[in-house]
């Protein structure tokens, strides 16, 4: 089996792959990589299963070593990642020789990369997922980021390198959006027709304190029509969830699984992936679609990405 000699980790390296979704009732959130549909990309890119588990990098990348080489590539945001001395291009499979060095630097757009390679990040499953929780320090790599002088193992290449690429179409569909379009939340009644009209009017900033678990966004508040406690209940991934203060916070991948604030709306499905690359000042705006259009856009998500159009060789 190869391995990745982790000789700089990078500000926060995890192993991540699609998650583990159906265990709310057991207070598990799903975690999984914070931009699923790069990982995806990238799996596809390297011959690998879609759900195989990468490493995902946030803000800032690593530096890696490759003993017995990989076939391998780098999705999501431009970390200006290098292969020795030359350039690997984003979005596009590459060959990595024995010995030869991966560095990535900091980000130039988004918020993480990911760096898959043929045969998958090969750690022990923790309910049916290789992805790291942080926050309950389970799955992944000992449960917890990456650090220098880890080990990682690698599981077994299965094809031969053949150079292939995201199209470029598919890349700029798939890419970063400012307007995260919304369901309606199951307590937007609780909210007045003025403070819904300053939430989708409204620009918002995404805090310094966001992370894995929640987006906490600055902005224009937004206050119910009364001081009414409502009764805790399941969240779901990407709900917009609004505390007392007014300040609306986005459900993430390692999201409580309860809450009893109310919920003025929900990140469509198809615009999930866009919240994993979101920075601390980035700003964003919200835009309201009906259920229908919201299925429809999923729908013609997954399309685009199992196309036979979407990767180039």
């Amino acid at each position: 089996m190869s391995t990745i000699r982790v000789q700089v980790a990078g500000l926060l390296t995890t192993v991540q792959d699609l998650g583990r979704p159906g265990f709310g009732p057991d207070a598990v959130s799903p975690s999984g990589a914070a931009d699923p549909v790069s990982l995806r990309l990238g799996n596809r890119l390297v011959n690998n299963d879609e759900s195989a588990a990468g490493l995902e990098m946030t803000l800032l990348g690593g530096t890696f070593i490759f003993p017995e080489g990989a076939i391998l590539a780098v999705t999501g945001s431009d970390f200006g990642a290098i292969l020795d001395d030359v350039p690997l291009e984003l979005g596009t499979s590459a060959e990595v020789l024995p010995g030869q060095m991966v560095r990535l630097g900091a980000t130039s757009s988004g918020a993480r990369c990911y760096l898959c390679v043929q045969g998958g990040i090969a750690v022990r499953p923790f309910l049916g997922s290789a992805s790291t929780h942080l926050l309950s320090g389970l799955g992944g790599f000992e449960g917890r980021p990456l650090r220098k002088a880890d080990v990682v193992e690698v599981g077994p290449a299965t094809k031969t390198f053949r150079k292939r690429t995201i199209a470029p179409q598919a890349w700029e569909n798939l890419s970063r959006r400012k307007v995260l379009r919304v369901t309606p939340g199951p307590q937007v009644d609780w909210f007045s027709e003025s403070s819904q009209d300053s939430f989708y009017a409204g620009t918002y900033r995404v805090g310094e304190q966001s992370n894995r678990m929640g987006l906490r966004l600055e902005g224009p508040a937004v206050s119910q029509r009364d001081s009414s406690q409502m009764i805790t209940e399941g969240v779901s991934l990407g709900a917009v969830q609004v505390p007392t203060a007014g300040s609306p916070i986005i459900l993430f991948v390692e999201q409580q699984t309860t809450g009893g604030y109310p919920k003025i709306a929900n990140v469509i499905s198809a615009d999930l992936h866009r919240l994993g690359q979101l920075r601390p000042r980035d700003e964003i705006r919200f835009e309201r679609v009906m259920f229908d259009t919201a299925r429809s856009l999923l729908i013609e998500q997954e399309k685009l990405l199992m196309s036979g159009e979407l990767i180039l060789e």
